[in-house]
């Protein structure tokens, strides 16, 4: 099967042995799928005083992450992507998430009457992604190892991640920062060029905006944040997360999460085992594996 790094465009009809390309495809717009419904980002517009230092700057986010602590939360999900005639999509429809830092994370989309539909699922060792609809009937999973594969992606389970702020920064990357109005930016560099950005709002310390960058230094996917919601003291989840993945044909696909009832909760371990441990997968038309290189193999039923 093809890399990964052709995966995350649109809902289309699976023939694996015709066109294994239509997979990467749907898989796509899966997880894509897993952000949800939200209004316009608003810009902040008071400016406060800057970050010093880039270290001073990542000592903060580093200090937010430390205080995580379980959450969960109801929303909706709003989808626009191409499909494979080329024809304009959207799809909209309930989600539940439950988190447990670091690393720990549960996600299920209501989809064609199916609570379950589609779940996104992660803990420290490896993630999964199930659909059910018989359409795109299948079942995926890797493990973080092997993340460098999703480095070349547009959108994957790790970008969520971040965006929920229950991944930790590299702070001991090759960062810089630059301060520019009301943000203080963060740019991480790699190998010579930038691969991501980090916009920071230097009134609340909390960030607005991430850029991911391709090899050739061109913006991959924006990631905007706001609505941000007190979960803990000196923890706050983001209510709004809009990201836009900028296509190599020149179109985008977007999609938006609108997050309520964020509430921390205190997990027992008979939950935690529902949630965070990988499923056996079954009644799947198709199960993947991530290979170790970034190849999706078929595996038997």
């Amino acid at each position: 099967m093809r890399s990964l790094q052709s995966i995350f465009c649109g809902f289309v009809e699976i023939d694996y042995q015709q066109d294994a390309h239509q997979l990467s495809r749907v898989i796509a717009a899966v997880i894509l799928i897993f952000a949800g419904c939200a209004p316009k980002v608003q810009r902040p517009t008071r400016v406060c005083p800057a970050a010093e230092s880039a270290a001073a700057a990542l000592s903060v986010q580093k200090r937010s992450f430390e205080s995580a602590v379980a959450f969960r939360a109801n929303g909706k999900c709003l989808l626009s992507y191409y499909d494979e005639q080329d024809k304009l999509r959207k799809e909209n429809f309930p989600i539940k998430l439950w988190s447990e830092p670091p690393g720990r994370f549960y996600l299920q989309g209501d989809v064609a009457f199916d609570p379950k539909g589609i779940v996104l699922g992660s803990n420290q060792r490896e993630f999964w992604l199930s659909m059910k609809p018989k359409e795109i009937s299948s079942y995926i999973w890797g493990q973080w190892s092997q993340q460098s594969c999703f480095e070349e992606l547009a959108i994957n389970p790790e970008l969520l991640l971040e965006a929920l702020g229950i991944l930790e920064l590299d702070t001991d990357g090759n960062w810089s920062l630059l301060n520019s109005g009301v943000f203080d930016i963060l740019t991480k560099h790699q190998a010579g060029g930038m691969v991501k950005k980090v916009y920071v709002y230097n009134c609340d310390h909390l960030v607005r905006r991430i850029e991911y960058f391709d090899a050739d230094g061109k913006v991959l996917v924006v990631t905007e944040l706001d609505g941000y919601k007190t979960v803990s003291q000196d923890f706050w989840v983001p209510s709004v997360i809009n990201i836009v993945r900028h296509r190599q044909d020149g179109r985008s696909d977007s999609v938006s999460i609108t997050l309520s009832s964020i509430k921390p909760v205190q997990l027992t371990q008979k939950q935690r085992s529902r949630l965070f441990y990988r499923p056996k997968p079954a009644g799947f038309k198709h199960i993947y594996k991530l290979d170790g290189n970034c190849d999706m193999i078929e595996q038997p039923q």
